[in-house]
């Protein structure tokens, strides 16, 4: 089953001491596609670096909404220049967080507003994170606010490691989105992710590790790994009632519609 890997932090320190032997082990389970997306001025410039020393890989820079309240304008600039590099497919992680709330909610609003925009500047697609506590919506509802002022030309979407009841699903797919699934779906209280796999256009559906973190069930507890991403997407597999080879098919189709850069190719 050929397989991709829509969001993987490989830049971070948990990967330090073996990144490459990691992605030999991702490429031996058929991972053929890799986006590394940062979450602030460091580790959007690592992406890049990975993506130098193997440029089968994909980057997207940005901030994540934990990081809010932490970039000045220094590293804001640095980010935004590296943006418009061809190596950088995407623009995030970013998003919002009301589950932990690690940065105000007002400073998470403004800084997902600037990557939106550096989005649209750009033709980048948005990598979304989108968390509220558990049984509550209040982040969904928010993020689709932001997205509706831009009207009938919002930035393309990704939402990353989906989260949230189905009709935020059927909106934001009205939008144009494309849903990313991660090892989260697993969990207890994210049960209406199976509902969202099977309603959700085949072209519309991406797989994700979220490495490190997020291990689907029998993934290894202290560090999720690019390899484990066949678990979701066997299981992607089995709800739709895909042929696996199809759904692998489709899987890499779609991460190169939304990252529309060719794997590979150089500045």
């Amino acid at each position: 089953m050929r397989l991709v890997d829509s969001h993987c932090h490989l830049q971070a320190d948990r990967f330090d001491g073996d990144v490459d032997e990691v992605l030999a082990a991702a490429r031996e389970a058929g991972v053929e596609r890799i986006l590394v997306p940062g979450w602030n001025a460091w580790s959007s410039a690592a992406a890049l670096d990975l993506v130098d020393r193997h440029p089968w890989l994909n980057a997207a820079v940005g901030v994540h909404p934990h990081d809010a309240a932490k970039v000045d304008d220094d590293d804001w600039e640095q980010i935004a220049q590296s943006a418009r590099d061809p190596r950088v497919v995407a623009i995030g992680e970013t998003g919002l967080d009301y589950d932990r709330v690690f940065s105000p909610i007002l400073a998470q609003l403004s800084n997902l507003r600037r990557n939106l925009a550096l989005a649209v500047e750009t033709g980048k697609p948005a990598i979304l994170h989108c968390r509220s506590p558990q049984g509550e919506r209040e982040a969904q509802d928010a993020l689709l606010r932001e997205l509706r002022i831009f009207g009938s030309d919002p930035p393309r979407i990704v939402i990353h490691s989906y989260s949230g009841p189905l009709d935020y699903a059927v909106e934001m797919l009205e939008l144009g989105a494309v849903i990313s699934v991660s090892g989260l779906a697993f969990r207890e209280g994210e049960e209406s992710t199976a509902d969202v796999v099977r309603l959700a256009p085949a072209d519309r559906l991406l797989v994700e590790t979220d490495s490190p973190f997020l291990p689907p069930p029998g993934g290894p507890r202290h560090r999720n790994t690019p390899e484990w991403v066949r678990v979701t997407a066997s299981w992607v597999a089995d709800l739709r009632g895909t042929d696996p080879d199809e759904l692998g098919d489709q899987l890499v189709a779609t991460y190169d519609e939304v990252v529309s850069r060719p794997v590979g190719s150089r500045p």
